[in-house]
């Protein structure tokens, strides 16, 4: 019992820690991207364009690491491994099911990092919007999915 007791402190404790969770923007130069402006697009328009992959690495260890793991190679985090982000898409053969099967993807990250994550009404990711631009988002993606398809 005593066990089972110390085991709930710890959950309260972690969920206290993740309701405290500040969105802070990441210091990178995302000058090398073409520029996106305000508003949002539906689909990732980075994905498979280099200059996003060393944009989003800097920017995921500098504000996604702490929670999902750094280098996206951990699946102790406490936050979801993102690497398993798109794994459904990833079975998918055909073309044109599978581009819309990420498109559904890409509009649950984009939802997801701007507005956060509360569940039972505890925050478990911050709201980043206002504080991440999308051109930085995408370059996120783009780095755990190029992640993901390495098998690290």
């Amino acid at each position: 019992m005593r066990r089972l007791s110390i085991l709930i402190l710890a959950a309260v404790l972690s969920a206290a820690a993740w309701a405290n969770e500040v969105a802070v923007a990441p210091v990178v130069d995302a000058s090398a991207l073409p520029p996106l402006g305000e508003v949002w697009r539906e689909t990732n328009p980075y994905r498979g364009l280099p200059e996003a992959l060393a944009v989003g690495q800097s920017a995921y260890n500098q504000a996604c690491a702490r929670c999902h793991g750094a280098d996206a190679a951990t699946r102790a985090a406490p936050a979801p491994d993102l690497r398993n982000l798109d794994r459904g898409c990833r079975r998918i053969v055909g073309s044109e099911l599978k581009a819309r099967c990420m498109a559904d993807n890409d509009a649950y990250f984009a939802k997801t990092v701007r507005r956060g994550k509360t569940i039972v009404g505890v925050v478990h990711m911050p709201p980043w919007d206002g504080v991440l631009p999308q051109e930085v988002a995408w370059a996120i993606q783009v780095f755990f999915e190029a992640r993901a398809r390495e098998g690290r």
